[in-house]
């Protein structure tokens, strides 16, 4: 059986920033992208950044939320919105939906690999961290639109019940 395994992969040269998400992405992920999201913003020389989802066949929530805290990372830096390149049109269909059009300019063209891209090591992550990320990446998902906000309330809810909870013991 082939896994469709999520990768991060990256790329920076002469000021462009690429980063390319393929397969299954999902919250096991996050904290690559976490970390990713911290470096940009300290990224000497970064002009501009492009997200290549062209082989990513899903995208999951919390995922997405951290591609959100990506593009926050680098507003002020850039002059212009970070560009999210999307071939699969259900992941395109989701990132309008959750107003990601406001954050970054959506293109379907494909784009020329400038450079040869590294795959950006996992970065392991236990429980209590990957649930802090996840509660981080739909407050912050929940922020971009009322639409979101309606979608992610209850989990964040849950996942705010957890947590006190979790601190009690």
């Amino acid at each position: 059986m082939i896994t469709n395994e999520g990768r991060v992969k990256a790329a920076f040269e002469s000021g462009v920033f690429v980063l390319k998400l393929c397969g299954d992405v999902r919250l096991t992920l996050c904290a690559t992208l976490d970390t990713q999201a911290q470096q940009l913003a300290e990224t000497p020389g970064l002009q501009s950044l492009i997200v290549d989802l062209r082989e990513a066949t899903n995208v999951d929530s919390t995922a997405l939320g951290f591609l959100a805290k990506v593009a926050m990372a680098v507003k002020d830096k850039i002059e212009h919105k970070p560009t999210i390149v999307v071939h699969h049109p259900d992941v395109q269909r989701m990132l309008e939906v959750m107003g990601f059009a406001q954050f970054f300019t959506l293109l379907e063209a494909p784009i020329t690999e400038a450079c040869a891209l590294c795959d950006l090591p996992e970065i392991p992550a236990d429980i209590e961290a990957t649930r802090q990320r996840i509660l981080e990446a739909h407050r912050i998902l929940m922020r971009m639109n009322e639409h979101n906000r309606e979608q992610f309330q209850p989990l964040v809810e849950m996942l705010e019940a957890q947590e006190a909870a979790s601190q009690h013991h």
